[in-house]
């Protein structure tokens, strides 16, 4: 017996895929512009803002980038050679390579979030009755 055929969406919900594709879009877009700003790729940027929040294992960071280990490691050695990362033992298991952003990493991760113009500029028309509501319904779609 042949699955049953998947419902088509409406067009209510095609319009709502479309919109986040496109904030999605213009988010990515901000943000390669914020990068390059600081002569930065949109790897290295998110790679250096994902390290100033703490250090990471380098196998972490892969993942979180969804990419190859190797990948990392070539993103980290262009951070360390500009002085904004550095590699340190982790202090559980001296075994593994913990990235971390130097002081000048975070000065340029703080810097890189503060020129996201697209993520703050829409979101000021918002009151903060429907920022929360935005989160809130965005936290279920991820939550799903």
């Amino acid at each position: 017996m042949a699955p049953p055929h998947p419902r088509r969406p409406d067009q209510l919900t095609l319009d709502v895929v479309e919109l986040i594709a496109e904030v999605v879009a213009r988010y990515h877009a901000d943000y390669d512009e914020a990068a390059a700003e600081h002569a930065l790729t949109g790897a290295q940027a998110k790679l250096l803002s994902l390290l100033s929040l703490g250090p990471l294992p380098m196998r972490k960071l892969a993942q979180k980038l969804k990419c190859e280990p190797s990948n990392v490691t070539g993103i980290v050695d262009r951070l360390e050679a500009r002085g904004l990362a550095e590699r340190r033992p982790d202090p559980a298991d001296r075994r593994i390579k913990m990235a971390a952003a130097t002081e000048e990493g975070l000065r340029v991760a703080r810097d890189l979030r503060e020129g996201l113009h697209f993520a703050r500029e829409p979101l000021a028309g918002l009151s903060a009755d429907e920022r929360g509501a935005l989160r809130d319904l965005l936290r279920r779609m991820l939550d799903a």
